[in-house]
Formats: C-alpha cells, structure tokens, sequence
C-alpha cells in the first residue's frame, strides 16, 4: 500500500511540475526561474515512476494484470 501511494505522490509532483513550467512559460518574466528546470524535473521524475514499476514487478511487489481485456 505504501509503493502505491509514492507513485501516486510522484505523479502528481509530475503534473505539478507541468503546470509550474506552463505559468512561467505565459508569465515571460526573465527574472523568474527557467522552464527548463521544471520540464527537466517532470522528465527525470517519469523515468524514476517508470523505473520504481520495473523494480516492483521484478521484486514481486506487485503483479501485472494477467488478461488485461
């Protein structure tokens, strides 16, 4: 239950991360912290959920849907 609720945390840091780099991208302000940074975190933190899942289901922490239709 816990490794459910951190992938659930990491993915909604990732849309926060997303909304972040949208204002700053419509707000223009060249003093402001680059878009990149955040566009960069949402990135890293995707391959880190995605990387989490692997390790999972290789440990055996969760198992994938059998029949998935």
């Amino acid at each position: 239950m816990l490794f459910k609720l951190v992938i659930i945390a990491l993915l909604l840091f990732i849309v926060f991360n997303l909304f972040r780099a949208g204002f700053i991208m419509l707000r223009n302000d060249p003093e402001q912290t680059q878009m990149s940074r955040y566009l960069g975190r949402r990135v890293f933190y995707s391959v880190l959920v995605l990387l989490l899942l692997l390790l999972a289901m290789a440990l055996g922490w969760i198992t994938p849907n059998p029949r998935p239709y």
